[in-house]
């Protein structure tokens, strides 16, 4: 075996390697996005309830809109990592549409790493945040007065994979650059 053959054999266990982190990250973020999918039908649920409750039994429910709020914050954060992977995130496609793959590639590399140093920032934020409320027992100021642990705890892990999801990104990229399917 020569040393060509030997960088081939060692390249192609790295790649093969990353396509499988690709296939998993990609996979959870299916799960997780139509999971948060589903959540609609809750958040329907919950105010049709409310609705019923305050209009025709004259008793109304406190915290059927709060709990919709929450819902419909998870619904956002959960949602994130299956936009990225299915390339449905908010783009200006005034030039970018005019590009070749290769050249797509390119500018989606620089702009991925952009969002990574974004979503670091706001996942260090984000356990910060995670950390006092556990501290603190911090709740929502309301009737209902329920904790805020469990949604700022959804965020952090959410941004992980959100940030999981930003690295598959890069890995497809780097394939398309070097000819190559992901």
């Amino acid at each position: 075996m020569n040393a060509e053959d030997a960088v081939k054999r060692s390249d192609g266990g790295a790649w093969r390697l990353i396509s499988c982190y690709v296939r998993v990250i990609d996979r959870i973020s299916d799960y997780v996005g139509y999971l948060a999918a589903s959540l609609i039908f809750f958040m329907g649920g919950t105010l049709i309830f409310d609705a019923i409750t305050r209009n025709l039994i004259k008793m109304p429910v406190h915290w059927a809109v709060e709990l919709t709020q929450f819902t419909l914050a998870a619904y956002y954060f959960m949602g994130g990592p299956i936009t990225l992977k299915n390339n449905e995130h908010v783009r200006m496609d005034l030039w970018y549409s005019t590009l070749s793959e290769r050249g797509r590639a390119k500018l989606d590399l620089v702009t991925v790493w952009c969002l990574i140093f974004y979503l670091g920032v706001l996942l260090a934020g984000s356990i910060s945040s995670l950390q006092y409320a556990i501290a603190t027992n911090e709740k929502r100021f309301s009737i209902w007065n329920p904790s805020v642990i469990p949604i700022k705890a959804l965020l952090v892990a959410c941004l992980v994979l959100m940030l999981m999801q930003a690295f598959s990104l890069v890995f497809k990229h780097v394939a398309t650059l070097r000819g190559e399917k992901l």
